[in-house]
């Protein structure tokens, strides 16, 4: 029975255990974007009911014309929209590097090469994805609660 080299099983468990961090960033990373894809879905069921109360009624009444508030929700919503989408493009990618981080881990002790460089150029930017992801976010609650402000005062 052939045993395995003790250093290739210390290498091995120690390339483990430094990916293990960066595992625990990829779960958070999925937790948020599991919140913002349940904030894009609400916004998306809010717009397709406008639009479905729009058709309702155009074909009720071809000469149906939108509210100006209709309107402007419409274009406030399909803004929160593209903004959410903006969050979850860069949540996306944030764990795209992180991921790209533990594959570095991995290929640099198994081809034997210098990784440091890939490994913190990924983790620097998969940071700064995450920082502008999450900035995203602010900007996107802080919309919803500038709408709701401005409707409870009647602006909107």
């Amino acid at each position: 029975m052939i045993m395995p080299d003790d250093t290739v099983v210390v290498n091995i468990s120690t390339l483990i255990q430094l990916s293990v961090a960066p595992v625990f960033l990829l779960a958070g990373v999925a937790g948020l974007l599991n919140v913002f894809i349940g904030r894009l879905a609400r916004i998306i069921d809010k717009l397709e009911a406008i639009d479905h109360h729009t058709l309702v009624e155009r074909t009720k009444d071809p000469d149906f014309q939108e509210d100006g508030a209709i309107v402007k929700r419409r274009e406030f919503l399909v803004k929160r929209m593209q903004n959410i989408n903006s969050s979850i493009f860069f949540g996306a990618a944030t764990g795209l590097m992180v991921a790209l981080v533990i594959l570095s881990i991995f290929s640099g002790a198994l081809f034997d090469f210098n990784n440091k460089f890939f490994i913190a150029g990924f983790f620097i930017t998969a940071m700064l994805f995450l920082v502008t992801s999450l900035i995203l976010f602010l900007r996107e609650i802080h919309f919803t609660t500038s709408f709701i402000e401005g409707k409870r005062k009647g602006v909107m």
